[in-house]
């Protein structure tokens, strides 16, 4: 299986940055799309970044030109770079990923635990 471990969360002040990591690890074969989602209590969870295996990256319309994704594939990490937060991107935050493991032969989906973001005004 694949374990995700996500850490970097933590409280911050608006208009400050934080940077989120996530370790993929396992008995893994290969990932393709590594991301980060949030969530908000009584809501659902929303798309904030995906990237590809080459790099491609994708944003939520309300995090671009705020938030950067990027992937180190020799270490299977995943990171979020946050720039000028907004108290509107409190949330937890969940990394994501679809891979294949050796268990199982099957592309499939993974979830971390969640780290919180919070962001005062």
């Amino acid at each position: 299986q694949v374990q995700l471990v996500e850490s970097g969360g933590g409280l911050v002040q608006a208009g400050g940055s934080l940077r989120l990591s996530c370790a993929a690890s396992g008995t893994i074969l290969s990932i393709n799309v590594m991301g980060w989602y949030r969530q908000v209590p009584g809501q659902q969870r929303e798309l904030v970044a995906l990237i590809t295996s080459g790099g491609i990256t994708n944003y939520a319309d309300s995090v671009k030109g705020r938030f950067t994704i990027s992937r180190d594939n020799a270490k299977n990490t995943v990171y979020l770079q946050m720039n000028s937060l907004k108290p509107e991107d409190t949330a937890v935050y969940y990394c994501n990923c679809n891979a294949v493991s050796r268990t199982t032969w099957s592309l499939r989906a993974y979830w971390g635990q969640g780290t919180q973001v919070t962001v005062s005004s």
